[in-house]
């Protein structure tokens, strides 16, 4: 099972332009940063969205979690700087309350202690890493889920995470939950260079994890050809600059995907050459609707 926690998000911005001259294009920016659905959605079994505060627990089948090594039991993706759940119940909605339950992050030794709850007592040991900001849901102890929110997640909180009942073992194992953390800024576009006939366009995407495929596409979606992407990398981060060359009057947008994390964004810029009969206009600006929201979807 695999929860995805996104966030769309637009932006507004003026003209901005690479120093160059200045004589025969305009050119006109708008951004749009979004998400696209993995294929499968249950759409009936949709989280509500954590800005609301509201989260929907779900139980997760069957007494036992499966084994403690292996492929992780649950899969949860979510976007740097956001809150995410990661789930962990039982299905006899056995009282928690007067128990023992850990949760705990693998790959040290010893494992750091992200949360831990025994009989009413809590953040016992925990890692000073996570301290303030994982939390549990006090109200559904009593139905058996011991989920937990970690806010503001890092790249540094990807990897893999247990949930165990340490008293209640063997009857209970312990849940492995795999936590991926993307990082994504929508690309910045500029335009180096211009004359009467072509405009030099590039696009840099900056601090982005995992590494994201980027391409410049006309207004008809149609990927157009461009140089060598140019890649470097700052500790787990990507910046990839890429440029490409047009000679006509049209909307351009460079895009960013990350599949891996079901992520995409993507830049416009509208080029403009004076005498180009296709064009629609000299345009000088452009205001595009601010909408931040996140939402979780699960996929069976």
């Amino acid at each position: 099972m695999v929860y995805y926690f996104k966030r769309i998000e637009t932006k507004c911005f003026g003209v901005r332009q690479c120093a160059g001259r200045r004589s025969g294009s305009e050119l006109l920016f708008s951004r749009d940063a979004v998400t696209f659905d993995p294929e499968r959605v249950s759409a009936d079994m949709e989280l509500l969205p954590l800005l609301s505060l509201s989260f929907c627990f779900l139980t997760l089948s069957g007494l036992t979690f499966g084994a403690e090594s292996g492929p992780p039991d649950t899969r949860v993706i979510v976007m740097e700087d956001d809150d995410v759940i990661l789930p962990c119940s039982l299905s006899t909605n056995q009282n928690i309350e007067k128990e023992l339950f850990v949760w705990k992050k693998e790959g040290t030794v010893p494992l750091k202690v992200v949360f831990m709850f025994d009989a009413g007592t809590y953040s016992r040991g925990q890692d000073d890493e996570f301290s303030g900001r994982v939390s549990h849901f006090p109200e559904q102890l009593k139905y058996g889920n011991t989920s937990i929110r970690m806010s503001k997640t890092k790249l540094e909180d990807r990897g893999i995470y247990t949930c165990s009942f340490p008293v209640m073992q063997p009857s209970v194992k312990t849940s492995r939950i795999e936590l991926v953390v993307g990082a994504a800024q929508e690309p910045y576009v500029t335009n180096c260079d211009h004359t009467n006939d072509w405009a030099l366009l590039q696009c840099d995407v900056k601090n982005a994890y995992p590494k994201p495929t980027v391409e410049w596409q006309d207004s008809k979606n149609q990927i157009i050809p461009s140089g060598k992407p140019q890649v470097s990398k700052t500790g787990d981060r990507f910046h990839i600059t890429l440029n490409t060359t047009v000679k006509k009057t049209d909307r351009y947008r460079c895009v960013a995907t990350q599949k891996e994390i079901n992520h995409q964004a993507h830049t416009n810029i509208y080029v403009y050459f004076r005498g180009d009969r296709s064009g629609t206009g000299m345009m000088r600006a452009t205001i595009v609707s601010i909408i931040f929201g996140i939402i979780g979807i699960v996929v069976v």
